[in-house]
């Protein structure tokens, strides 16, 4: 009695031949057979690419290809080989004393490429090349990459080298520049769904248009992926496989229930999107997944408002189809970006939970809340067109600057009866007329102050303007009521600072009755008039309404915004002088 044949799984079964036999890699194949037929096969090729795209699969039918003799043994390379004579046999089976393949994500060292080396130089046994496929080449150490260089820019005549990796950029250039590229393409899903319907036919099974969609979706252009799920849902369906039964294979929520969530969610429907949400949990679907498919969603939908032929994916149904169109006409672009930072966060957030539903739920709660906001534009049109405060409100905003800008108003000079002298004002400053011709450098009060700020003298800066009452002013002459935190001994130290540094004896006296206000005040009142004027600006009031739980924190008027771009900006590069030019 003979054994019953051992069950081989359709990844393996139906795996590549040859060329002809590939799918989704027009461009490689064409290079190869150009590259065949005119005689100039590489000395070294990589292949790249995700997984299951057939990166190690095709090394094996450029390997048949190089050796095959055909069926008579008179045949030379060629890529479409026989599959019959020795050689293809051998190396399909993976038997060929010459064809030689290594993982190098378990042989890392040195001294695994030193074998290498060393068996070069002996000459195949029986096939016409000697070759080495060596499959997740990155993960070679660097000492193996370096004593692989010289062997893999001048290997001998019989011997070929073919690499595979999925992590490229870890490859080093050194190598990368001996070795031919090719970069093997995600499997488009219409070729993908081909490829399963023709599996599918040829094992004898049902599965319905909706079911391969599903699978082609999930394996996101591996061939090998879609293939061991098609193999799990053939089981899993018994007979015709429908969508809801690979749906439920692959612990996916419909995808119709899902737009309704989403949906629900860009109502701003939060009770109806928890109840959804909370349906499809005791349906077993993980809410992680939700969240996945809700983000799945968003970006799909924002795709088809930008380009609305992206809607024929062929694993999309019609049904989706039509609701996603819908959806793209009607949401905006701000809100689905919005949307997908929220589920970025969101998914986050469930992964490092405790409990992931309690999470998700959350996280619905909040989108369904942000969901009905107004966009930024939205908003500045809502209160560009709110009514503007009645004139003479008492509000404090009826001589404020046109223009939106909202500006300090000039504080009034303080009014106060000083000793007799040629005093006059201007611009809230008091003047005098220079008694001694040297410190006519000083005719202000203010010029007093930037030459303790020259002097760098911090202590007495902060003290003259927190405890200066200035009740007189003229070059060499201050006289002043002192603040309650004034310090005793202020007046002295002022004029014998002043006098250090202008050469010139400064009289600072002390006199009683001023209340004209300290430079501080003066800083403080101009502020709390600034953010008056702020809070009775129509923008801000409307802003303010729309959002109660605001604050004020900071106002600055055009003129401080100006002066910190200019502080901030690069200064400007003085033209060098050019010899050549003409004067």
């Amino acid at each position: 009695m003979t054994d019953a044949p051992k069950y081989q799984v359709l990844a393996r079964k139906y795996r590549p031949e040859t060329f002809a036999d590939l799918v989704g890699q027009d461009a490689m194949v064409r290079t190869l057979r150009n590259a065949f037929k005119a005689d100039r096969i590489a000395q070294a090729f990589i292949m790249t690419g995700i997984r299951g795209t057939g990166k190690t699969t095709t090394a094996r039918i450029i390997a048949k290809g190089m050796n095959c003799i055909g069926a008579d043994g008179t045949g030379g390379p060629t890529t479409d080989p026989c599959g019959q004579c020795e050689h293809c046999v051998a190396i399909m089976e993976g038997r060929h004393v010459d064809v030689m393949e290594m993982d190098a994500a378990s042989n890392t060292s040195v001294n695994d490429i030193r074998e290498i080396i060393d068996s070069v130089h002996y000459r195949a046994a029986s096939a016409r090349y000697k070759i080495y496929i060596i499959d997740e080449v990155h993960m070679l150490s660097t000492s193996a990459f370096n004593a692989l260089l010289k062997t893999l820019e001048e290997p001998p005549a019989h011997v070929k080298f073919i690499f595979a990796t999925t992590e490229i950029r870890k490859v080093p250039v050194t190598v990368l520049s001996r070795c031919q590229r090719f970069d093997l393409r995600r499997i488009e899903p219409e070729v993908m769904i081909d490829l399963l319907r023709k599996i599918a036919s040829g094992e004898g099974a049902e599965i319905t248009d909706d079911a391969l969609a599903l699978i082609t979706r999930a394996a996101e252009g591996s061939a090998r992926d879609a293939t061991s799920l098609l193999d799990q849902a053939i089981s899993h369906g018994a007979g015709e496989t429908t969508a809801d039964q690979v749906r439920a294979m692959l612990g996916l929520a419909d995808r119709s229930r899902v737009l309704d969530l989403f949906d629900l969610v860009m109502k701003g429907d939060a009770a109806g999107a928890l109840s959804e949400l909370g349906a499809q949990y005791a349906d077993g679907v993980d809410p992680m997944a939700v969240l996945r498919d809700l983000a799945e969603i968003t970006h799909w939908v924002s795709v088809v408002k930008i380009t609305p032929e992206a809607a024929d994916d062929p694993t999309i149904s019609p049904d989706e189809r039509t609701r996603g169109l819908a959806m793209a006409e009607t949401l905006p672009m701000r809100v689905l970006t919005r949307m997908w930072q929220m589920l970025l966060k969101a998914l986050d957030e469930v992964a490092g939970a405790p409990n992931a539903m309690m999470a998700a739920e959350m996280a619905v709660i909040r989108m369904t809340h942000v969901a009905d906001l107004p966009t930024p534009e939205d908003l500045v049109r809502r209160l560009q067109d709110a009514p503007p405060p009645p004139p003479g409100g008492g509000d404090g905003y009826a001589g404020a600057p046109q223009g939106g800008g909202v500006h300090a108003q000039a504080l009034p000079a303080p009014t106060h009866r000083g000793p007799s002298g040629p005093m006059a004002r201007a611009g809230g400053q008091v003047l005098a007329v220079a008694q001694d011709p040297s410190l006519a450098r000083f005719p202000t009060f203010a010029h007093v102050l930037d030459l303790i700020r020259a002097n760098r003298d911090v202590k007495l800066l902060v003290e003259v303007e927190s405890g200066v009452r200035l009740a007189a002013y003229q070059p060499g002459r201050i006289e002043f009521t002192p603040a309650a935190n004034a310090a005793p001994d202020l007046s002295q130290r002022l004029g014998a600072a002043l006098q250090r540094w202008t050469g010139n004896r400064w009289a600072v006296t002390v006199v009683n009755g001023c209340e004209a206000a300290t430079i501080v005040e003066q800083q403080e009142a101009a502020k709390r008039a600034l953010k008056e004027q702020a809070l009775a600006h129509p923008l801000v009031v409307a802003a303010l309404s729309a959002f109660p739980d605001a604050e004020i924190t900071d106002v600055r008027s055009a003129e401080e915004v100006a002066a910190e771009a200019m502080a901030d900006a690069l200064p400007e590069v003085e033209d060098e002088w050019d010899p050549f030019e003409e004067e």
